[in-house]
């Protein structure tokens, strides 16, 4: 416990979560079971603001790896529906 941590001192439990939180190795802290669908093709088009290699907006990019994998599967629908449409 850390004694200059308010938070820590005044709930154990969140002590606790933190203490495990600082253990876990960081390949466990983000998820990482939806692949990213950059290709290494990294421009973004000025008139969509999307890659024209992965289609993600900056936003999308920026976001991915804190993102939970339903918020990865839901960006891949939202590509999907871009390259439907054309939109780069």
């Amino acid at each position: 416990m850390d004694p200059a941590d308010p938070n820590e001192a005044s709930d154990p439990r969140a002590a606790r979560r933190a203490r495990r939180r600082r253990q876990r190795p960081a390949a466990e802290r983000f998820d990482t079971t939806v692949p990213s669908p950059c290709i290494a093709v990294c421009t973004l088009d000025e008139a969509t603001g999307h890659c024209q290699g992965c289609f993600r907006s900056i936003d999308e990019i920026r976001e991915w790896p804190i993102m939970t994998a339903a918020q990865k599967t839901e960006t891949l629908a939202r590509i999907a529906e871009r390259k439907a449409a054309g939109n780069r």
